[in-house]
């Protein structure tokens, strides 16, 4: 039975535990920087929360699957707590000096303590992506799921201006004890929110706990064309590793830190803006269709965006990116949604999270160099220079904005070819029609029995 009032509550809730963790993260990036004067943690400190995020999602979501939803909340609440405390401890009794050098034990032990109670809130947004199908009405999941990404898009804006000041006025310290109030806050609050969250059964006498990953893959193929909705999405986020590796880099190339810093403070306003719309108006009748044509509008403008060294168009470019984001990942979720079993949902939202963050941070890794040592020189001495370099211009900063063009290109050739496709028409008929997948009964499980939390 649909229970709108306790969803919106949840996503409140939701909201202070997601500002709270963005705002640890941010600080543990700002302060790591500023102990040690090293680019190399700055990074290592982002592999390690990709990697987390990517290792952990599925098990993650077998969580989900076997307990009660508001019950698992409370438990990555609990656990971010503890891990929080645990930090701050261990920030009080060790000395200084050894959280500012980068071979250190004690900073790599420090960050990754923190590293985890932040991680343990993706918890709650697998578990949040399931309670939109108990909670909402199936015609307007698709305008919950805005308001999911609208959270999303509110908690960015605040923590990266949070964090910097909260690192200026006590360092590392004060955000860990405001992330310990306001999640022993948000799991107060959570517990007073009352919702008709039935008991899965695996729950039951005898009922397994298991991950079996097997039986998500089952699941997921059984759907035709769900496999290559989680492809798309990957290699959008392959393509996106490149925007991740050079994007502060071409910016800080045009402007100052601080006006670089406010452009993405005011671009995030269009994440809060395309969740709000997608609220109002919703995906259309086809998620899916909705999905491909924003890819090909953000394609489009990626490709553009940098084809001159122009602010006016940079902006242009991070607005429409931000604008269209939350509409592409509403649409996978919408289909997700309908497409799979309730019982299997969290497994497979967690198997298609592992797969798709999986692919940022190795573009990440690799366009650096190719950056570094092969585009740039291609358009500062190299035959680019030559050959373009009249019109479109030369150096370091045009070296980047030809990968930013390549890619986009790439990008605008994969939504294309994916409009085409089998799989494209398949997926839509199934959404159209539907009827949830279920797993073949002979499934072969992966044995992993889950901890009670």
């Amino acid at each position: 039975m649909p229970q709108t009032n306790s969803f919106h509550l949840i996503l409140a809730n939701n909201l202070v535990q997601n500002v709270v963790n963005f705002t640890v993260w941010f600080a543990l990036i700002f302060w790591a920087f500023l102990e040690t004067r090293s680019v190399f943690v700055t990074g290592m400190i982002g592999g390690i929360h990709l990697l987390f995020t990517g290792g952990f999602a599925i098990w993650f979501g077998s969580l989900v699957d076997h307990h009660r939803k508001r019950r698992i909340m409370l438990a990555s609440s609990a656990a971010s707590f503890v891990l929080y405390a645990a930090s701050l401890a261990v920030y009080v009794v060790t000395p200084e000096e050894a959280l500012s050098q980068t071979a250190s034990a004690p900073l790599w032990g420090f960050i990754v303590l923190v590293m985890l109670g932040v991680i343990c809130g993706n918890i709650r947004m697998i578990a949040l992506a399931t309670l939109v199908t108990l909670l909402v009405e199936e015609d307007s999941r698709d305008k919950a799921n805005g308001l999911v990404g609208m959270v999303g898009g509110i908690g960015f804006m605040l923590t990266s201006g949070i964090s910097g000041f909260l690192v200026a006025w006590d360092g590392i310290r004060g955000p860990l004890a405001l992330a310990i109030g306001l999640t022993a806050l948000a799991f107060l609050h959570l517990l007073t929110v009352r919702l008709d969250d039935p008991e899965p059964e695996s729950s039951a006498a005898g009922g397994k706990k298991d991950i079996d990953l097997r039986g998500t893959i089952r699941v997921v193929a059984a759907v035709p064309g769900l496999f290559a909705l989680i492809f798309l999405a990957t290699f959008n986020n392959l393509l996106g590793g490149v925007f991740m590796a050079l994007m502060d880099g071409y910016g800080l190339s045009l402007m100052s830190v601080e006006d670089w810093g406010l452009l993405w403070a005011m671009a995030s306003s269009a994440f809060i803006i395309s969740g709000l719309a997608i609220a109002k108006i919703g995906l259309g009748k086809s998620p899916l269709r909705t999905l491909l044509l924003v890819d090909l509008i953000t394609w489009i403008a990626a490709s553009l965006f940098t084809i001159q060294a122009s602010i006016p168009l940079l902006i242009a470019g991070c607005v429409i990116w931000m604008f269209f984001s939350p509409f592409a990942e509403a649409a996978e979720q919408t289909t997700l949604q309908k497409v799979v079993p309730y019982e299997r949902q969290g497994r497979v939202f967690g198997f298609a999270q592992s797969v798709e963050q999986a692919a940022s941070p190795l573009t990440a890794f690799l366009i650096g160099p190719l950056a570094q040592f092969v585009a740039i020189p291609f358009m500062t001495t190299g035959a680019g220079a030559a050959m373009i370099g009249g019109w479109f211009g030369t150096g370091a900063d045009r070296g980047m904005a030809l990968v930013f063009c390549v890619t986009g290109l790439l990008g605008v050739v994969l939504t294309l070819f994916a409009f085409a496709s089998r799989s494209y028409r398949l997926l839509a008929a199934a959404y159209a029609s539907g009827d949830a997948a279920e797993p073949a009964p002979d499934a072969l499980v992966v044995t992993a029995t889950q901890p009670q939390p």
